[in-house]
């Protein structure tokens, strides 16, 4: 297949890096010219519009930061749907609204292609390795047609039914790991001001029932004081927004999602819309006039898990 990328921020560069370093030759559009360079020199060619790459690919792929930007590359002037046909897919593996994915998905296919949703879960180190998690909600020839792609970019890939269910389960994630956040900065400034041994604190934590990923990868950064999770402030509050709706829209009352909202909107207020999102203890630190940090723990989390062929993931079903 021909494959478009539009998209190379902090997980669309992992991504397509993936398809490039595994023999993928690649059509790439993004507004940095930089990244764009950076992707033709592995290999890549540059494209000029969305309808460009999707003339010229069989699917194309779309990894932007917001629901108003994948609209504008679907259906704006030279945009994707200009293009598409029969045999054509769109692939978008941008966190995005559920309800916007099936609007611009309903467009593709009344045009005789296909579209996917198809957002990642697992952190930008594992994106850089090829060995995140993927979701994909589509019909299940499509699902088969770009199993492929998906395995070269992640290890485990999973089916979750037609579009709009891989979105769904996208933010639910989210909001489970801005969940992890908020209870792990509480944890560690807790265990700092009773006097606690943070090393110790965090391994207490990670051999315990307390454990979680999130723990384990921006519990270290915390600790570390660099705080760099390649994820900013701005993108947890338009993630956990996203889940929000989704409950609205299914009469779900939350209780804990709109505290979580209340404290990155007060995030954001303080620090910055582009403030890295571990950065949220910074609250705490503020109010208790401690520091949580620790010597031993890195800047940026790294896999350390070799780059392994990507299978598909098999629900249970009894």
């Amino acid at each position: 297949m021909n494959i478009g990328f539009i998209g190379l921020g902090n997980v669309g560069g992992k991504l397509s890096g993936s398809l490039l370093r595994n023999g993928y030759k690649i059509g790439v559009l993004d507004l940095d010219p930089a990244k764009v360079a950076a992707a033709v020199a592995q290999g890549g060619w540059a494209a000029q519009t969305p309808a460009e790459l999707m003339e010229n690919c069989d699917a194309v792929i779309t990894c932007l930061p917001s629901p108003q930007a994948s609209a504008e590359v679907v259906e704006g002037e030279n945009g994707l749907l200009s293009a598409i046909g029969p045999g054509k897919i769109w692939m978008e593996m941008s966190t995005t609204d559920e309800a916007e994915v099936k609007r611009l998905g309903a467009m593709v296919t009344a045009k005789g292609g296909a579209a996917v949703d198809c957002p990642v879960s697992g952190g930008c180190h594992r994106a850089d390795t090829g060995n995140i998690a993927i979701f994909a909600g589509c019909a299940r020839d499509t699902f088969d047609r770009i199993l492929p792609l998906l395995t070269t970019m992640g290890r485990r890939v999973l089916h979750t039914g037609d579009i709009g269910s891989a979105s769904i389960l996208k933010v639910v994630t989210n909001y489970l790991a801005t969940a992890n956040l908020v209870s792990c900065a509480e944890a560690l400034m807790v265990s700092k001001a009773a006097g606690m041994d943070l090393a110790t604190a965090y391994e207490a934590i990670r051999i315990s029932s307390g454990n979680s990923f999130v723990h384990e990868t921006e519990s270290q950064v915390i600790l570390n004081g660099s705080r760099d999770i390649s994820f900013t402030m701005d993108l947890v509050l338009k993630d956990i927004g996203l889940f929000q709706e989704v409950a609205n829209r299914s009469a779900v009352p939350l209780e804990l999602n709109p505290l979580l909202i209340d404290i990155f909107k007060d995030g954001i207020a303080r620090f910055g819309t582009r403030e890295l999102s571990p950065n949220i203890i910074k609250r705490l630190e503020e109010s208790t006039g401690l520091q949580v940090e620790a010597p031993g723990f890195p800047a940026q989390m790294v896999d350390d898990e070799p780059e392994e062929a990507g299978y598909e993931v098999v629900p249970k079903r009894g």
